[in-house]
């Protein structure tokens, strides 16, 4: 039997109180010890609401606990790498909320770092939207049943089954973190999730070039108002590395586009996927569309929380989503942010 895994949290925003916290409460020989948040006070009200038994005011108790054997990090992304480096600094294993961290520079100390680590499991929380699909994609793609790549097109608007118009500019908004370059760093919108999304079919890429503008550029606050310097209306296009091109158009701001939706073009069939629905269909030369019934072993699912507990156990290794991968994101996302700044392309290395 497995010895009892004691987490901390540090940040219980919406998706760790949605989803970290309770799939965590799951699992056997798991229990969920401590809470940080960004008060006292809101600590107190997550650990009254999951039955959390400690409530620290600063993170820095939290992490030097020496009950506790992992870290789950919830924060917005410029806390991310001192909380990771802490963590496994004390010896923790460490779990981060995506994106990985503000910047590429932030990106390596922390995968060093981690290297520099053994024995302890460092991962990121994957970008979710495509798992039922990913591992089928990807197999299609390497036994040529769709032929060579030509090209792969993304186009995300931010759209719901509820609401299929998207966003039309909306100049009355409130500030929010992920517009806050401070706080959010280098990613806009969806960004670094749908490229993540795209390595997992193709692998990387070889380059970008980008264009990009920002709508609704000043937002309110409590008590004033914030300048907006993360784009919302991003067109990007480069090479794949494996052959093909790629092009993604992503905005909050374009009312009435065209349902998010992505395009696998090959010289032999194309795939699309209805992002709305989450529906895949494939064609060929000779038939339309047709949908296409996932078998189950090829089906993934949201377990991201089971796969960092059975990774400290040694039942398995992360794959959803380690450091490697993050770097490679957060390499893609600052490109394409100095690709829309100078205008130039810019090769992709790792």
């Amino acid at each position: 039997m497995n010895e009892m895994i004691k987490i901390g949290i540090i940040g219980a925003g919406e998706n760790t109180k949605k989803f970290h916290i309770p799939n965590f409460q799951k699992i056997s020989n798991v229990e969920v010890v401590a809470v940080c948040n960004r008060s006292y006070e809101s600590g107190k009200k997550v650990s009254e609401e999951f039955s959390i038994p400690k409530v620290y005011s600063n993170w820095k108790d939290l992490i030097e606990d020496e009950e506790i054997n992992a870290v789950c990090i919830g924060t917005w992304p410029y806390m991310h790498e001192i909380l990771v480096n802490e963590s496994l600094k004390n010896k923790k294993h460490v779990m981060t909320e995506a994106r990985m961290t503000h910047d590429l520079d932030s990106a390596k100390r922390m995968l060093e770092f981690s290297k520099s680590s053994p024995g302890l499991i460092s991962q990121i929380v994957p970008s979710p939207m495509t798992l039922k699909f990913d591992k089928y994609i990807r197999k299609m793609i390497s036994e040529k049943k769709i032929g060579d790549i030509i090209q792969i097109d993304i186009h995300i608007n931010h759209q719901t089954p509820i609401s299929l118009t998207g966003g039309y500019p909306d100049f009355d908004s409130d500030a929010h973190w992920r517009t806050d370059i401070e706080l959010s760093g280098m990613n806009s919108m969806q960004l670094g999730i749908w490229y993540e999304a795209m390595m997992r079919w193709v692998g990387p890429a070889k380059n970008v070039m980008a264009v990009s503008d920002t709508i609704v550029n000043i937002k309110k606050t409590y008590d004033d108002y914030s300048f907006v310097k993360i784009p919302d209306n991003i067109n990007v296009i480069g090479e794949l590395g494996i052959g093909g091109l790629y092009n993604i158009q992503m905005s909050t701001v374009k009312g009435n586009a065209p349902k998010d939706s992505v395009w696998i073009y090959g010289t032999e069939s194309t795939i699309r996927m209805d992002c709305v629905n989450y529906e895949l269909y494939v064609t060929n030369k000779e038939k339309s569309f047709q949908k296409i019934s996932i078998p189950n072993e090829f089906q993934s699912y949201w377990r991201v929380e089971e796969e960092f507990i059975n990774a400290i156990n040694g039942d398995e290794q992360i794959s959803h989503t380690t450091f490697d991968t993050g770097l490679k994101y957060m390499e893609f996302v600052e490109a394409v942010r100095k690709s829309s700044i100078n205008g130039n392309r810019v090769g992709l290395i790792y």
